[in-house]
């Protein structure tokens, strides 16, 4: 089992809760000295992925310190957002950087698992995920959560790590993903453990064709995916 790994699926969720919430003060760096800046690329991208009617409400589940949900808000200057996550350190950080952008009117955190959204039915135009849905312990829930508090026709987006298939780009992200990256994260966030779950978590995660007929499984339909920077991210889209 890889290190950082939890031991059964009754434990998972909690060790992994405990493991955000204690790498909270460094995980914004951590995302971008890991990805050499890419993952607000990513971000970018994935938000643009989806559509928010003027004046319409996202929901950014997994939403950490609320990158994504701030991203959102930028793209579109007339929609609410809302952001849940399971780590209470984490949405407190976001908090501050909302209070910081102004925009404390149109985007609201609160801790919330993403297999039980506290949310009623057909309550959002579009709902993201990035790169939280592997840490969340039965995912397929989670996608059903995000199918259930979509409005008919509303899209989610799905923004998570993918392992290259050209041979050689393959290798030099293993090679970076396993040994580089493990080192430097425990070096910069003082967890024994949390950056070698990371690589572990990825490896574990379906690959893109396998997410595209989990999310069909929890009812989208319309799921296509497109590959990032050589494979090593992807968004899937589907639809409500």
């Amino acid at each position: 089992m890889p290190e950082g790994a939890p031991k059964n699926i009754d434990d998972r969720g909690g060790v992994i809760e405990r493991m955000f919430s204690a790498i909270a003060p460094r995980y914004d760096f951590l995302n971008w000295l890991l990805s050499a800046g890419r993952d607000r690329t990513w971000r970018r991208a994935a938000v643009a992925a989806t559509t928010v009617p003027r004046h319409g409400i996202l929901l950014d589940v997994c939403t950490g310190t609320a990158d994504m949900a701030l991203e959102a808000a930028r793209q579109f200057p007339d929609a609410r957002i809302v952001g849940v996550d399971f780590s209470r350190p984490m949405v407190a950080l976001g908090a501050i950087k909302i209070e910081r952008a102004r925009l404390g009117e149109r985007v609201w955190l609160q801790v919330a698992s993403a297999e039980a959204l506290p949310f009623g039915d057909d309550s959002f135009d579009a709902a993201t995920v990035a790169f939280g849905l592997r840490n969340v312990s039965d995912r397929l829930q989670g996608l059903h959560e995000m199918l259930r508090v979509l409005r008919p026709g509303g899209r989610a987006v799905v923004l998570e790590f993918a392992t290259p298939s050209h041979p050689l780009i393959r290798r030099v992200y293993l090679w970076y993903f396993h040994h580089v990256l493990p080192r430097i994260g425990r070096l910069v966030s003082g967890h024994p453990s949390a950056y070698s779950y990371l690589p572990a978590s990825v490896s574990d995660f379906p690959s893109p064709q396998e997410l595209v007929e989990w999310m069909q499984e929890a009812g989208f339909s319309e799921v296509s995916y497109r590959l990032l920077t050589g494979g090593i991210a992807a968004i899937h889209v589907g639809r409500k």
